[in-house]
């Protein structure tokens, strides 16, 4: 534990007037989002009574994000972080718009929900780049806690919400109002956030290339640099460990579950990461943090080995509260640590390459285990998850202590007090 004079505040953090307006766009646009699948689930299943369209629809929320983070994620290392910020959210409010027009043709519709998931990529690598900017030294660690917990919040009022709302409009209202989040949160950025030039390329640094080897070169950093590649396992392997969130409808009839109980699975996660956000980042020293990661990552496995033994609800339920708890500390500080480690000039599209990665495991871990779930049962599934990600975690622990041991002064040195 860490005492007060080692520890930036939430109150320090939220007194950073450019955080304060980031946050409030991205909460603001992450309801909005939450508040458009919905609607955008009733509108496609309304139209075409076909539950594989629904899903395709859906998934066209999620999927493109990726192409979109390995190529254009470098558009923030090449303008104004704050002005491709806007411009993202402005261009999600215009594509989103033109979903909620009425007679929009089935497979146009499609097209613009996927360059809305296409466009998300370049808000978010840029908001990630900037925010060490705004928020120095550990003060970074706090602002990302803030956010998951916000992040995780927002996503469940916007899924509620919605599904309420929705008795009360109809879907291409709920559409207008997701274009209007984007809007109003281009607005707090442009009028909250200060005008910053692009990042400043090193004398030696090759000039800008195409997105393609932008997105190249990006991924070599990664590779060359121990530290870099370690933290990368760590956020790609904590996005596996939760295909317990895909799996959740067939693990709770596995276990004797109705509905209620699918909900109350799906709510574990969410809640023990909000609680592993605030624990990490208001008790725990700031100079210990980055040393705890490998220890973290392993002990985030090892929830998943009691699945092995098919518990039930209650005890499923905490397991899995503590697995999204230690994971969300993971993420956190993971994240930050790649944030410091990349050069300014090459930091959004690092990102960029880190997030969508991130994001295609977390799609992809449900899809395989499903395959496996339906070999060996869910709950088993789930467990030897948990024994894969063990073989995975405890070499990439020993890498992470040899990288922090090698260069201490990137991996492990806190600066700054946020204020």
């Amino acid at each position: 534990m860490g005492s007060g004079a080692d520890r930036v505040t939430f109150r320090a953090v939220f007194a950073v007037r450019e955080f304060r307006a980031m946050w409030a766009a991205e909460a603001l646009s992450q309801a909005g989002d939450q508040l458009a699948r919905v609607a955008l689930a009733v509108l496609v299943y309304g139209r075409t009574e076909s539950a594989a369209l629904t899903g395709l629809t859906y998934a066209l929320t999620l999927a493109p994000s990726f192409l979109g983070g390995v190529f254009l994620s470098g558009l923030a290392d090449r303008f104004p972080r704050r002005t491709v910020m806007v411009v993202s959210d402005l261009s999600r409010a215009g594509l989103i718009a033109l979903v909620a027009v009425p007679g929009m043709p089935f497979w146009t519709l499609c097209v613009l929900v996927g360059l809305v998931s296409f466009t998300q990529a370049p808000f978010k690598a840029a908001q990630l780049a900037l925010l060490p900017d705004v928020l120095p030294g550990d003060a970074y660690v706090v602002g990302m806690g803030i956010r998951t917990i916000t992040m995780q919040t927002a996503q469940t009022i916007g899924f509620a919400g919605g599904g309420l709302l929705l008795t009360a409009v109809g879907p291409p209202t709920a559409m207008l109002l997701d274009a209007l989040t984007f809007v109003v949160s281009a607005a707090f950025v442009w009028f909250g956030v200060t005008s910053r030039p692009a990042p400043a390329r090193p004398d030696d640094a090759p000039e800008a290339d195409s997105f393609g080897r932008s997105a190249a070169q990006g991924g070599r950093l990664i590779w060359r640099d121990a530290g870099l590649r370690t933290l990368t396992v760590f956020s790609w392997l904590s996005a596996l460990l939760i295909v317990y969130e895909g799996l959740a409808a067939p693990y709770t009839a596995e276990i004797g579950g109705g509905p209620a109980a699918v909900g109350l699975i799906l709510a574990a996660d969410p809640l023990g990461s909000a609680i592993g956000a605030f624990v990490f980042t208001r008790w725990v020293a700031a100079r210990r943090r980055p040393r705890l990661l490998g220890p973290l990552m392993v002990a985030s496995c090892v929830p998943l080995l009691v699945c092995l033994a098919k518990p039930g609800l209650v005890v499923s339920v905490v397991v899995f509260a503590v697995a999204g708890a230690l994971g969300t500390a993971v993420m956190i500080q993971a994240t930050a640590s790649f944030s410091r480690g990349v050069p300014d000039h090459r930091r959004a599209q690092a990102l960029g390459l880190l997030q969508s990665g991130t994001a295609t495991v977390q799609g992809l871990g449900p899809l395989l285990a499903g395959g496996a779930a339906d070999a060996v049962g869910t709950a088993h599934t789930v467990g030897l998850v948990g024994v894969v990600g063990l073989l995975i975690a405890v070499p990439a622990a020993l890498a992470w202590r040899n990288a922090t041991a090698a260069r201490p002064d990137v991996w492990v040195a806190t600066t700054g007090d946020g204020k």
